[in-house]
């Protein structure tokens, strides 16, 4: 109804899984490396819980995509069965033949154990994936924990892999499920996005649809759109979905505080949105209903998904930087559960810094940089985050009450490369997201005289440099110097931000200089060039 108003291919908010659609913030990639790492890692149980719409299903097609071609894969999606009945499931699923005229529990356990040896000796997994995994009864959670009794001695023949809602958790805390709950090796708990993750899901979205122009959800409404959904992702799809309904009813090009409040009392209807400011709905089904009939619908388009970071025009550096020392990769030779940190942090930032071609003076290494005119910027987010940046960085690990700190030089799609001491190691990115905090700290350069962040009414050589690196991305002129910043300005960067999918707040902080930077062509140390180069 409302794409050919809003020029878009497709309907954006659709609840249904388009993989066209997909968004995955750093909660759902680790996750998804949770589950990776479950099927390298010898067996047992791995699990992964969410709330109802946090993106489980979303996670397990992701990893279902990238099974290693030696594993044979069984899924199942509807889980209240009897234990026969679930046995025989897992037969069918793994096409496992049971001798005719027999059938029964032991059968169907004889057969599927005879199929994992005979795998086994070919140099096959085995992974079952259980969706839906909190319907499970007791009686069927003790049979699958005896299917992972067959075993070597290096590995157990069967991966079970459970996904459910949180009551899952409650159900293995059990004390006559314990056996079963001491056979989980990794669990995770999807979370719902963040305030900055729903901006970017939204404009994610909107964009994959076709969608060109000023944002129709401006970053001002994306507070009160993640305080009413919480986050989580289907509440997001079906908000935003009556939202453009009600913005197309309306003739408005943007979606207003208004608008999302009366979509929230339509689609949550007796909810309480605390802080939303709900009001009664407007009856915008059925002023719609007039209008459809005289409506042009268009046809659906093939849809493109947009690449990561997209194109804009180079920008000039800031100040120029010499001594850069290029980051290069080495061959895979750490084991995947390898921790190569040490327990030193100043040291490790030491041997960040040297990647920036200084050493570092004498004192807090933060502190000693900045007369290098090298500054610490110290994030939390994970692994996407760090991709976003694309530069090295410390990162502070822990394997159980033991804190380390590394220092990340490279990553692929599938490993993370360190420098341990002057030698290169590899961690698989599975294994590397169960123990990365999320806690990093990095190093960006700049002229001497610029500010950490500028917002509007600052004035100074960082701003005019600022707002002439922006002007030339939006093809504009750039404005006269010593001019404070503007909202002009402010428009610019925070359409810049969006694009670059950084927080649009229109406040310029480290981040946005730094990929100002990157785009500019300045010469810095850069996490996935070496991946990407091969050196």
């Amino acid at each position: 109804m409302y794409n050919h108003y809003f020029s878009l291919k497709g309907a954006p908010f659709s609840i249904a899984p388009d993989p066209r659609y997909l968004f995955m913030s750093e909660r759902h990639r680790e996750a998804l490396a949770h589950l990776l790492y479950g099927i390298g890692s010898g067996g047992g149980f791995v699990l992964l819980t969410g709330e109802i719409g946090a993106g489980k299903t979303t996670v397990c097609r992701c990893f279902i995509e990238q099974v290693p071609d030696n594993c044979s894969l069984a899924y199942i999606f509807n889980p209240k069965l009897t234990v026969a009945e679930l046995l025989q499931s897992v037969c069918e699923e793994f096409r496992i033949a049971v001798p005719a005229g027999q059938g029964g529990v032991k059968a169907y356990v004889d057969a599927i154990n005879d199929h994992l040896l005979a795998s086994h000796a070919q140099g096959r997994n085995n992974v079952l994936v259980i969706d839906e995994a909190q319907n499970l009864s007791p009686e069927v959670l003790e049979q699958l924990r005896l299917l992972t009794n067959l075993e070597t001695s290096e590995r157990k023949l069967l991966q079970i892999i459970l996904i459910g809602q949180p009551e899952l958790r409650t159900m293995l805390a059990r004390p006559e499920l314990e056996q079963l709950a001491q056979r989980v090796i990794a669990r995770y708990h999807l979370g719902p996005l963040s305030e900055p993750e729903t901006g970017a899901y939204i404009a994610h979205r909107m964009a994959v649809a076709g969608f060109q122009g000023a944002p129709v959800f401006p970053q001002s409404v994306v507070p009160l759109v993640h305080r009413i959904t919480h986050g989580v992702p289907r509440r997001i799809n079906l908000l935003c979905d009556r939202a453009l309904l009600g913005a197309y009813v309306e003739n408005s090009r943007e979606v207003t505080r208004k608008i999302l409040r009366t979509a929230a009392a339509e689609v949550f209807a007796g909810e309480a949105l605390a802080g939303a400011g709900a009001r009664p709905a407007l009856r915008w089904p059925l002023v719609a209903g007039g209008v459809l009939a005289g409506a042009v619908l268009s046809a659906a388009a093939a849809w493109q998904v947009l690449p990561h970071g997209a194109p804009v025009q180079a920008a000039s550096a800031p100040a120029p930087m010499q001594k850069i020392k290029p980051v290069q990769a080495a061959a895979p030779v750490a084991r995947a559960g390898s921790l190569p940190g040490q327990s030193d942090e100043a040291a490790a930032l030491r041997a960040l810094a040297s990647l920036w071609g200084e050493t570092l003076p004498s004192g807090e290494p933060c502190q000693a940089a900045l007369r290098l005119n090298l500054r610490c910027h110290q994030g939390k987010g994970g692994l996407f985050e760090l991709r976003q940046l694309d530069r090295p960085a410390v990162l502070t690990l822990r394997d159980g009450a033991r804190t380390t700190y590394a220092v990340l030089v490279g990553m692929d799609e599938q490993a993370a490369t360190f420098d341990a001491n002057g030698k290169r190691e590899r961690m698989e990115l599975a294994a590397l997201a169960l123990r990365f905090t999320g806690e990093f700290t990095t190093y960006w350069k700049v002229a001497r005289s610029f500010r950490d962040q500028l917002a509007v009414g600052d004035q100074g050589p960082d701003v005019d440099w600022l707002a002439s690196q922006l002007a030339r991305l939006a093809g504009a002129a750039p404005p006269p110097a010593q001019q404070p910043f503007s909202a002009r300005t402010q428009e610019w960067l925070r359409a810049f931000q969006t694009k670059q999918n950084l927080k649009a707040d229109g406040v310029a902080g480290p981040r946005t200089f730094m990929r100002l930077n990157q785009l500019g062509g300045v010469t810095e140390p850069r996490l996935l060039a070496a991946a990407r180069t091969g050196q």
